[in-house]
């Protein structure tokens, strides 16, 4: 058995805390991922979908680890195009997601006039920076659609023009489709026309249309929008000649379901016309003027108790707006598969309530390929400034936050989150990578994770409004080299599956699912819980089942407990009654400890299989992350010629400053930004080996020591780094 101990110290003062300033070097390291990726891009053919997983065309299993790159990022200058695509090559990244680069503006690379072209040398930068990327192992992903926007050449090709560009929107939606498209075949044409005509543009770098580029992974149709999310009631309402559409779609459908006005009243109930008044009144099906809902709330389960009067209705609706999205998709994907491209397709990326409009949305996402999400948690939305903020731990509860998106997880679907982030000021941000790569994509299985989001080519000085959910900081990017790793090799066994919550058609449109989820929501901050709490992420994987005819859902239910083991019995995370808890990651490759110290009486040893972790009373350093990982590909600690180190803990601006009870920034500092330094000893069986201690680009700085009592020791106050490189004899 392998014996490796973790003994953790601790710093007593922030004047030990040490500037962070590396030289954003992208040439070799000792931490460099660059061999790790299959060059160039592609070569194993195009990514499919095989069952529940991402697949080359020569049956190679896949998962990506990603970023976003935003607006103008995907066309960076030719220049600097090189040295980006070496530089997330070097820190793991084998995917990027291309997002809202089409849209009207300076920063993005759409045409003025015409919404279905891009500008020419602005594509033609973004075609040489793909080719770069392609050169590097790295693929790429388009959400390139988030608010369609209008441009003068469009005029003509829509129902309300006029009406469009006046619509009330936040800024970054003006003149924009978004909710109208899901119903609105002239604004869907647009979407398509753009996206047909992308794929049918030639790289001039590659030879290849994008149609043909292997290296492209998935396409994006509509970016955090749906049918049933209350933008869709908002745009309509604001759109007499797009109401005008919407409800005469609905009782056309109404009258194919019922064949009269009789029979849907007997079927409705005689309160079922007009049963809104706020929203219609006169509603008759020969005047073609029943209003269809558009809102999910209407369909929780709150609501269809307290509108029992109109509960056929509403049951009718959500089924007429999932076969209008589903028939959305379904032209845009038949669009997409003509161009002659071959890669998954993700329909959108947002959630839509609880109850069946949820999993309405959740099955018009499966049924097209990629079930895609977003998720963010922490800090105080996107601005850093004095005042109060959220400054929690995700670590507080087992499956929670960020994780808890995988309960919508589908059977025979892959997954992947999209958008991800932990918002500073909050100060644990550490932590959501190591969730995400640990349980996100190893215990629960998922196909993709692009954290939001990178959009310059070196690491932050310091934090600022200008980018506080940008990864390019130690604690985020800069733990990507054991993350990466850990999440390529496979080192977390994907969990054993628990049971399933099963949902048929049959209980969709009767409005009786058999179990209850809850979905809590503050802007882009979401969490899920329900009859199968988030608790079960952190021991098997969790997936919904889409099934032909009803049957009862079997569901796990957990007692109480302070400690949630993984059914692979690799992973085991515990809450703490004084802050948020911890995890450990106990592999052969890859051997973890990611929190808060317990700071409990006495010497606490920490069990982990083949790692043991020792904390002394005295500790005031309240959290850690700390990551020791096999150098190589195909080896594990036991055999490995090189092992990395990432011991990393909080950051701040120089001068930074938080209230006592650490809720509250008061004063947010200035460049450089500093790490706190950790302090631990990591006991290896291997006795004998050199220590390299490595500066903040990974590369040796020539300080090293020579161990024969197989302990490894990091003292962040002297070493100043948060990267070791053990050479093993």
């Amino acid at each position: 058995m392998m014996l490796c101990a973790l003994l953790v110290l601790t710093p007593q003062s922030d004047a030990d805390w040490y500037v962070f300033e590396p030289k954003n070097d992208v040439g070799p390291s000792a931490i460099g991922m660059e061999d790790w990726l299959e060059r160039p891009a592609g070569h194993r053919g195009h990514v499919t979908i095989k069952e529940d997983r991402f697949a080359f065309a020569d049956g190679t299993p896949v998962k990506f680890w990603g970023v976003n790159l935003n607006h103008l990022a995907v066309a960076p200058e030719k220049s600097r195009a090189a040295y980006f695509a070496q530089r997330l090559a070097k820190y793991g990244v084998n995917s990027v997601r291309f997002h809202k680069f089409t849209t009207l503006g300076n920063d993005v690379i759409g045409d003025p006039t015409d919404s279905t072209k891009l500008d020419p040398t602005r594509l033609d930068r973004m075609d040489y920076f793909v080719n770069e990327l392609r050169n590097r192992g790295i693929y790429h992903g388009w959400s390139h659609i988030f608010g369609h926007r209008l441009r003068p050449n469009d005029r003509n090709k829509v129902l309300a023009y006029d009406e469009i560009v006046k619509l009330e929107r936040p800024s970054y939606l003006d003149d924009s489709t978004y909710g109208l498209v899901m119903f609105a075949p002239d604004l869907q044409d647009l979407h398509i026309q753009l996206t047909v005509n992308m794929l049918r543009h030639r790289n001039p770098y590659t030879s290849r249309t994008y149609a043909q580029e292997p290296s492209l992974a998935f396409i994006e149709m509509q970016n955090e929008d749906d049918i049933f999310f209350p933008s869709t009631q908002a745009a309509v309402d604001g759109s007499p000649t797009y109401r005008k559409l919407f409800c005469g779609q609905f009782s056309d459908w109404l009258r194919k379901k019922y064949g009269s006005e009789a029979n849907l009243v007997k079927s409705w109930g005689p309160r079922g016309l007009d049963a809104f008044p706020n929203l219609q009144k006169g509603e008759r099906l020969a005047a073609r003027n029943i209003y269809p809902i558009a809102n999910q709330y209407y369909f929780s389960p709150q609501s269809l108790r307290q509108n029992a009067h109109a509960r056929q209705r509403l049951l009718d609706t959500a089924r007429f707006l999932y076969e209008t999205q589903a028939a959305f998709y379904r032209k845009f994907e038949r669009a997409i598969r003509n161009t002659g491209y071959k890669g998954p397709l993700v329909g959108s990326s947002w959630q839509a309530g609880e109850g069946i409009s949820h999993y309405y949305n959740l099955k018009s996402d499966s049924d097209i390929g990629v079930v895609d999400r977003h998720n963010y948690f922490g800090g105080r939305g996107w601005s850093v400034e004095p005042g109060p903020f959220q400054h929690e731990s995700m670590l507080r509860r087992p499956g929670g936050d960020l994780l808890s998106t995988g309960l919508q997880q589908v059977k025979g679907r892959p997954f992947q989150l999209s958008e991800w982030a932990d918002l500073v000021p909050t100060e644990w941000v550490a932590e959501a990578p190591a969730i995400i790569a640990a349980y996100g994509m190893g215990l629960q299985g998922w196909d993709g994770s692009y954290q939001f989001a990178n959009s310059v080519d070196e690491f932050a000085r310091e934090i600022n409004d200008q980018g506080p959910w940008v990864i390019d900081s130690p604690t985020q990017l800069g733990q990507y080299p054991t993350l990466a790793r850990m999440v390529y090799r496979g080192d977390v066994r994907e969990g054993k599956p628990l049971p399933r919550r099963k949902v048929s058609m049959d209980q969709l449109m009767s409005g009786e699912l058999g179990f209850s989820d809850a979905v809590r929501q503050e802007g882009d901050r979401k969490a899920f819980e329900g009859d199968v709490p988030p608790e079960a992420l952190a021991v098997g994987k969790v997936e919904v089942e889409f099934t032909r005819r009803g049957e009862r859902s079997v569901l796990p239910k957990y007692e109480p407990s302070s400690v949630r083991r993984s059914n692979t019995g690799q992973l085991s995370w515990r809450t703490l009654p004084r802050n948020g808890g911890y995890f450990t990651v106990d592999t052969p490759g890859t051997k973890a400890y990611v929190g808060f110290l317990s700071l409990g009486g006495g010497m606490e040893q920490h069990a982990l299989g083949d790692h043991t972790v020792l904390y002394p009373p005295s500790a005031t350093m309240p959290f850690a992350s700390i990551f020791v990982t096999a150098a190589d590909r195909s080896r594990d600690l036991g055999t490995t010629s090189r092992a990395i180190v990432t011991a990393v803990a909080r950051q701040r601006n120089t001068g930074m400053r938080f209230s006592p009870d650490g809720t509250k920034l008061e004063v947010v500092g200035t460049p450089p930004l500093r790490l706190e330094p950790v302090v631990a000893h990591v006991v290896f069986p291997r006795k004998r080996f050199t220590v390299h201690l490595l500066d903040h680009d990974g590369r040796r700085t020539g300080r090293s020591r020579q161990v024969a009592d197989g302990t490894l020791q990091i003292d962040g106050r002297t070493d100043m780094t948060p990267y070791y490189e053990i050479v093993f004899r």
